[in-house]
């Protein structure tokens, strides 16, 4: 299937990647990418950029290289309660938002705890993506989750790099199978994304894709393959300018 779009992917800024904005968005052009999105880590982890980081979006031109360039984050979840690390106003500077629990900042209670912050996320307006909800560390009830995607209307990802054996997320094929069992059934639209951290990475969805076709997804929800699949989740691809004025 046809993919041309990466939008979890981080620059030196998030303190533990290792490409400047730029090499990451040629990487996306020479892979033949047509929408790339940069999400470097929000300030709660550790080498992250300070919130001054975000409101500086403006000056980045909507397109680099010939791909069409979008500005995010990717959030911290910090409690049972889904709430994360950059306020509203912060938040809606930005084209989109992923929400992740990582650790330092979040430490694992119950499923249903675990649960609880996934939720709580998806209700935050600038939240578009649950990131990696894959990690065994963090147990979580997958099927409670795909339908409150599709009740939030926010995009369950397929992280690509929670395959790699040197992950820290263990586990991930087995949750993937699972969630996209249980997405199927709602109709539960998912993204695929790399997560890359060196742009030889940038749209690498390589092991993504091979458990996508395993389990013979249907095709129609995945986002991937479309732009118009991902506009009603992310209205900014179509604006003139992606990134709100002003300090």
């Amino acid at each position: 299937m046809t993919d041309i779009m990466d939008l979890h992917t981080h620059t030196i800024a998030s303190g533990h990647a290792y490409n400047s904005l730029c090499e990451m968005a040629k990487a996306a052009a020479d892979k033949h990418l047509k929408l790339f999105g940069s999400t470097d880590h929000a300030p709660r982890i550790p080498g992250a950029p300070a919130e001054l980081f975000f409101v500086n979006f403006k000056i980045i031109p909507n397109e680099l290289y010939g791909v069409r360039l979008l500005m995010g984050c990717e959030l911290n979840i910090l409690d049972y309660e889904g709430n994360v690390d950059l306020k509203p106003n912060m938040l809606r500077r930005m084209d989109y938002a992923i929400a992740s629990i990582h650790q330092p900042c979040y430490t694992s209670g119950t499923v249903a705890q675990n649960t609880a912050a996934y939720l709580g996320a998806m209700k935050n307006p600038y939240v578009k993506i649950i990131g990696h909800p894959d990690d065994d560390r963090f147990p979580m009830d997958l099927d409670t989750l795909a339908a409150a995607a599709k009740e939030h209307h926010v995009l369950l990802e397929v992280n690509s790099s929670s395959f790699n054996p040197y992950s820290s997320r263990k586990g991930a094929r087995e949750s993937y199978r699972f969630m996209l069992e249980r997405c199927a059934h709602y109709g539960t639209s998912i993204i695929i994304n790399s997560d890359a951290h060196f742009f030889t990475d940038v749209g690498n969805h390589a092991a993504a894709w091979e458990l996508i076709e395993e389990v013979n997804f249907p095709e129609e929800l995945i986002v991937n393959t479309s732009i118009d699949k991902l506009i009603p989740y992310i209205p900014a691809i179509t604006g003139s300018t992606h990134h709100e004025a002003g300090f």
